[in-house]
């Protein structure tokens, strides 16, 4: 009898701001679209830049908790709970995995879900029936090493992992705007940049997007939240073409993008 389990995707997902979780739209939409279309998952691993460490991480808490990593919101956000279990032992595979690759790694058994993980979650698995389990970024993680880190983990998608970068497309709070501004020109042209340079599989591109997009270091001050997208390439197969879920910009900068590999 063949055991052996399909092979699960790989996404990047934009999460935006905290408030996507109660405020969906069509981003939230679109990822509940595509949550229905899974199949097969035994867990999903998330790569977030709210949970970055001097060495890398693996979450194998059973039950993580919620965390609500941010200030200044509704009550009602801080009220939301994401319930679903951890999954131990194919976090103790990544484990294993990261140090075969030579990355040196430790157990963190009692930290929950950030908000990078459980909010994207919340549209694109709302049952929060399918355990999560998170791998942290160290702090001095550049693309170079984003992409490795992806390609380590790659083996566990045979296992029935779905491993999702979050992050966001673009990401300079210090230019938000009210939530329905109009897209501000940079945002468009480095995200468009983005796009292409995904859908070309050009990879030595976008390692060295610092120099080569238009605007990226005003589109992205800071690495972190861009980098996800490097774990998500590297674990992606290269057979395997990327598919845009296309969305506007919220806050007049904040791109809500997202790019998904191996979904039929």
């Amino acid at each position: 009898m063949n055991t052996t389990l399909p092979r699960a995707p790989v996404f990047f997902i934009s999460h935006g701001s905290p408030m996507f979780a109660l405020e969906p739209g069509q981003p939230g939409a679109n990822l509940r679209a595509l949550g229905q279309q899974l199949s097969g998952i035994k867990a999903v691993l998330v790569v977030s830049p709210h949970w970055q460490t001097r060495a890398l991480q693996v979450l194998t808490t059973p039950k993580p908790e919620t965390i609500h990593d941010f200030g200044g919101f509704p009550q009602s956000l801080y009220q939301l709970q994401y319930p679903a279990p951890g999954q131990p032992e194919l976090a103790r595979e990544a484990l294993r995995l990261l140090t075969q690759a030579g990355w040196p790694t430790a157990i963190d058994a009692n930290r929950g879900l950030d908000h990078g993980a459980w909010v994207p979650l919340w549209h694109l698995l709302p049952q929060a029936t399918v355990p999560v389990f998170q791998v942290s970024m160290p702090h001095q993680l550049d693309t170079a090493g984003a992409l490795a880190l992806g390609r380590a983990l790659a083996p566990l998608r045979d296992q029935g992992v779905l491993i999702v970068g979050s992050g966001s497309l673009t990401h300079n709070l210090a230019d938000l705007q009210p939530p329905a501004a109009p897209a501000v020109a940079y945002a468009v042209e480095f995200a468009h940049w983005i796009r292409q340079a995904v859908t070309q599989a050009d990879v030595d591109a976008l390692l060295d997007y610092r120099l080569r997009a238009p605007h990226a270091e005003r589109a992205h001050p800071t690495q972190e939240h861009f980098l996800p997208l490097l774990v998500a390439l590297g674990a992606r197969h290269e057979s395997e073409a990327a598919q845009v879920i296309a969305d506007d910009i919220t806050y007049g900068v904040l791109s809500m993008e997202s790019y998904v590999w191996g979904v039929n």
